[in-house]
């Protein structure tokens, strides 16, 4: 509570952190906020019209033109915040080092202003993604209400592993070197560009112990399929996001005190 209360008070500080971060962005470049719209258009455009061509109807169980692209931004898109949230994450302190020496305020701060910097980035893409959807006559309806609880599950995910992550990256550098080659794999290990049933029975039970399997499948349920998530198949990703969120608010408190003067 004591943390909650620290951030409530330095919410100025983290709003213009947040608003600073995303100016800096598009300042120097000619077309200025015009790329905010541009790059993810490009992208979802990428992802759509041309891997739905290739691919064409070969996603089992959906059908229409676009069925696997829908299916690949559910997953991209959504795989593309998780590893921004948690690439940012385990460097914020050690990126952060100078302000943490000059300044105080909670160094909580600092996951939540990447937090809200990865959302904010996020929420665009996806907005286009959603306009192409209703455009398309594809949008699933009031289905598309699930995704807030799956989003709210991924995000305790996200910000409990980064934390913990974080504090270790300061004191063993490794860390951070180490964690973005272990999401490479992580990627290829999770449905994105494949549906579950083209792996071997042997693979695809293995897939319980990807916590972002079940996640990414429960996008792809909603925007793909227009299914609800499967709850109970989310029920121990939520389960492991709550534990690695309070792990790490333990970790972070026994070691703050000595990050300033390990970094």
């Amino acid at each position: 509570m004591s943390h909650a209360i620290a951030l409530w008070s330095f919410r100025g500080f983290v709003y213009s952190s947040v608003k600073r971060e995303f100016q800096a962005k598009y300042r120097t470049s000619l077309l200025g906020i015009v790329w905010m719209v541009l790059q993810p258009l490009a992208l979802v455009s990428v992802y759509i019209l041309v891997f739905s061509q290739i691919m064409g109807a070969r996603l089992g169980g959906a059908e229409g033109r676009f069925a696997y692209g829908i299916y690949l931004c559910a997953g991209l898109l959504t795989w593309g915040l998780f590893a921004e949230v948690l690439g940012r994450t385990i460097n914020v302190f050690v990126d952060n080092a100078n302000l943490l020496k000059k300044l105080s305020f909670p160094r909580l701060c600092l996951p939540l202003i990447v937090l809200l910097g990865s959302l904010l980035n996020f929420s665009i893409i996806f907005g286009l993604f959603v306009l192409f959807l209703l455009a398309s006559g594809n949008f699933p309806g009031w289905v598309f209400l699930g995704l807030l609880p799956v989003l709210f599950v991924q995000v305790l995910f996200s910000v409990g592993l980064g934390v913990i992550l974080a504090v270790f990256n300061v004191f063993f550098r490794d860390v951070g070197q180490l964690f973005a080659i272990v999401l490479q794999f992580w990627f290829w290990l999770t449905p994105i560009v494949y549906p579950r049933e083209v792996l071997p029975g042997w693979v695809s039970q293995w897939l319980v112990l990807n916590p972002m399997a079940a996640l990414i499948e429960s996008y792809q349920s909603v925007l793909v399929h227009a299914r609800w998530p499967n709850w109970v198949e989310l029920l121990p990703t939520f389960l492991l996001a709550l534990l690695l969120c309070f792990l790490g608010l333990i970790w972070y408190r026994r070691h703050a005190p000595d990050m300033v003067d390990e970094l």
